[in-house]
């Protein structure tokens, strides 16, 4: 296990809070690790600790989530992965394995079509190609403000969706803490879903030509996930009905062993 440390980095949107462990330089290349929206960066804390012995892996809060400035404007994929390259030319790392999820998954196909030279491989975790009735759906749910309400009920219709969606047996103290980061973006927190709507896996996908690993957890973007496994030009596709939602942190070793199988092989 490799000591988790936190800091601060100018990006183009203002400053960036990343979590990172292991040194740039030492061991194997380095890992970017993307989380899904709302949340932050501390989702992947178990998982740096354990990777970070290895290589040199950091994941930062995207802009306007966790301790990450806002955007200006309502952003695009695009500006989130303008950002994660200033990362990369601050850290000085000329090539990376991307690890994505959920928003993230979107990020790193972006990141991966803007600069194929800089990024190696791709782990994804979900990977929704939604139909129109779908997608429509998503959006009159999930792409708008949320409205606090004096009774609190707001909360807890969110923190009873954590629950939900979280595998059988999952401690309701890391729903807690992921429920806590998921608060820290205030009225902008529908924005990663409206960047996350209008950039569709079926248009950018196939697109990559670098290994992609596909997760498949049993949560609530499986049915939509399970529709990508075509569109995945080079790499493979794994079904995973068991896992689902805080899995870096339930299933710390078994994620950071596919992602070692996978970026070792590329």
């Amino acid at each position: 296990m490799d000591e988790v440390r936190r800091e601060y980095v100018d990006g183009p949107e203002g400053q960036v809070h990343v979590r990172r462990a292991g040194r740039p330089g030492e061991g194997g290349r380095p890992l970017l690790c993307l989380h899904l929206s709302p949340g932050s960066g501390r989702m992947y804390e178990e998982l740096l600790a354990e990777l970070g012995a290895g290589r040199f892996a950091l994941a930062p809060d995207t802009p306007g989530f966790g301790a990450s400035d806002p955007p200006r404007d309502g952003p695009a994929i695009a500006t989130y992965a303008r950002t994660m390259l200033a990362l990369l030319d601050h850290y000085g790392l000329p090539e990376v394995d991307v690890l994505g999820y959920h928003t993230g998954s979107k990020i790193a196909v972006e990141l991966a079509l803007a600069a194929p030279d800089r990024v190696r491989s791709l782990v994804l975790v979900s990977a929704p190609h939604y139909t129109d009735e779908e997608l429509a759906a998503q959006e009159r749910q999930l792409a708008v403000p949320r409205r606090p309400e004096s009774d609190g009920s707001h909360l807890v219709r969110q923190f009873t969706e954590l629950v939900r969606w979280a595998p059988a047996g999952t401690p309701l103290e890391l729903l807690q803490r992921e429920f806590a980061e998921q608060q820290r973006a205030g009225e902008q927190a529908h924005w990663g879903y409206l960047a996350a709507f209008a950039y569709r896996h079926a248009d950018h996908l196939p697109r990559v030509r670098q290994p992609v690993l596909l997760l498949c957890p049993g949560d609530d973007l499986e049915e939509p996930t399970l529709r990508a496994r075509d569109l995945i030009a080079t790499g493979r596709f794994l079904h995973l009905p068991e896992w689902g939602h805080q899995m870096m942190v339930t299933r710390t070793a078994e994620v950071a062993a596919l992602v070692r199988e996978h970026s070792d092989a590329s």
